[in-house]
Parts: C-alpha cells; sequence; structure tokens
C-alpha cells in the first residue's frame, strides 16, 4: 500500500477535488438528491472551494492521485470526502486529527440523517449530536444532524 501525503489545496488540484467529491458522494448518499450539475460543482471547486476555503486533499504519493478532500472553515469542518476505493485505510482519521490540530477549541459539522456511517465515524472521534433538522436550511432539502466536537 503506497503512502498518502495531507496537504494544503493548489489550484491544480481544483478538478481532481472535485471527482474525488462526486464519486464519494453518489457512492456514500445514493438516496440523496445533489442541487447542482457535476460542471456546477467543477466550477464551485474550481472557483471558490480550493481559492477561497482551507481546503486540503490526500494525495497518494505513488500516483499523485487526489483520494480525498477536507474542507474547514473556522471551526466548522465543512467537507470531508474519499475517493470510495480509498475508504478505511485511516485518512479519513487523519483528516479529523488535522481538523481538531487547526481548531483546538472545538469543531462543528454536519452530515445527513441518512448517513449512518458518517454519524458512527464522527461519533468514533468525539463528536456529539447536537441537533436535527427537516432539512429545510440545506440545499439538498434533506434532513440533516450537527455534530459538536470540544476537547
Amino acid at each position: 500500500m503506497s503512502a498518502v501525503v495531507l496537504r494544503r489545496a493548489a489550484a491544480r488540484d481544483a478538478s481532481a477535488a472535485a471527482e474525488v467529491y462526486l464519486r464519494s458522494f453518489t457512492a456514500a448518499l445514493p438516496t440523496v438528491v445533489r442541487p447542482r450539475s457535476d460542471d456546477e460543482v467543477r466550477a464551485y471547486f474550481r472557483d471558490v472551494v480550493v481559492p477561497l476555503r482551507e481546503t486540503w486533499v490526500a494525495e497518494d504519493s505513488a500516483s499523485g492521485a487526489v483520494v480525498g478532500l477536507m474542507v474547514l472553515a473556522g471551526d466548522l469542518l465543512s467537507q470531508l470526502y474519499l475517493d470510495p476505493d480509498w475508504r478505511g485505510r485511516g485518512i479519513g482519521d487523519r483528516f479529523v486529527a488535522l481538523a481538531k490540530e487547526r481548531s483546538p477549541q472545538g469543531l462543528s459539522l454536519w452530515t445527513f440523517q441518512v448517513n449512518k456511517p458518517a454519524h458512527r465515524f464522527y461519533e468514533r472521534h468525539g463528536f456529539v449530536e447536537a441537533e436535527r433538522t427537516d432539512g429545510s436550511g440545506n440545499e439538498e432539502r434533506e434532513p440533516d444532524v450537527r455534530y459538536v466536537w470540544r476537547p
């Protein structure tokens, strides 16, 4: 198994990060309707996520492929997605550790109620459920859960 390096995303990573998001979302959330087309997602990553957010990527050091991404917005862990073929290899654990390091006072995040594997993952990392909504406040209109972590 090759090593994976976590690093800040650069402009050149936007396309690959968007593709990881698209593959991951499709695999993990097949019942959730995405409100944006694939091309709109790609443009959002290129124009907003990578240049304007604290975006991190997981890169396979053997191939140079981007296999995961994490986006932080202050104390909000706003995105964490892994290529489906790279799940279960500890990359998500490393991203959460990095997020806690970057925001040592605490973190919050949202995940969909249907995403039970994400619930188990974040709870294993010390996050606790703080709120549930009917989804009226998110673009997908999908019921969600807010989790928080405090040191």
